[in-house]
């Protein structure tokens, strides 16, 4: 039997594209990654400035809870690129490929980007406002600007993130679904 070649070159651009993609969420991985050992870092310090110096900065412990919440936003696409979000796994783990490629596509277009783009619609204007009002902490030596907007840019950032690496379980369904 012979390879058809529109297939092959279509099959193989899907998955150059997925590839790209893929590796946007890596990176955000293994930024948070790292970031999660920064937290660490932070913490041991604020506990050692506290206990051993009696003293205590506000905007280290601001930047601990920031990076808390850095950590959440920006490892959900690589959540989802390992396969590691929360699913009722009791029949998808049993499918065939073709079937879990089905559930994947239809996920991604009814849940995933409909869900992704009210993040993005209902966070826009809040995160503009921040900008706008050059926004710093509400506490005396918090945060300077630009830290605040930038921070709550996230709310922006997580969803456009966990799109692309929608797109990219799509391509790899979509291949899925041709080449069996």
């Amino acid at each position: 039997m012979q390879a058809d070649p529109d297939n092959q070159s279509l099959s193989n651009g899907t998955s150059r594209a997925s590839d790209v993609l893929d590796r946007i969420s890596d990176l955000a991985g293994r930024a948070t990654a790292w970031l999660t050992l920064l937290m660490v870092l932070v913490t041991f310090v604020i506990v050692v400035f506290r206990y051993a110096f009696d003293a205590s900065f506000i905007w280290l412990q601001e930047s601990l809870t920031w990076m808390h919440a850095f950590v959440f936003m920006m490892g959900a696409s690589y959540t989802l690129q390992q396969e590691e979000h929360v699913r009722v796994d009791i029949f998808y783990r049993d499918m065939p490929v073709r079937r879990r490629a089905l559930v994947n596509l239809f996920g991604v277009t009814v849940f995933l980007f409909p869900l992704c783009g009210f993040f993005i619609y209902q966070s826009y204007d809040y995160v503009a406002a921040s900008w706008n009002l050059r926004e710093i902490s509400r506490d005396s030596g918090g945060l300077p600007y630009p830290a605040i907007p930038l921070l709550k840019s996230l709310l922006l950032l997580m969803p456009v993130t966990v799109v692309l690496q929608g797109l990219s379980l799509m391509l790899r369904s979509w291949r899925d679904l041709r080449s069996r």
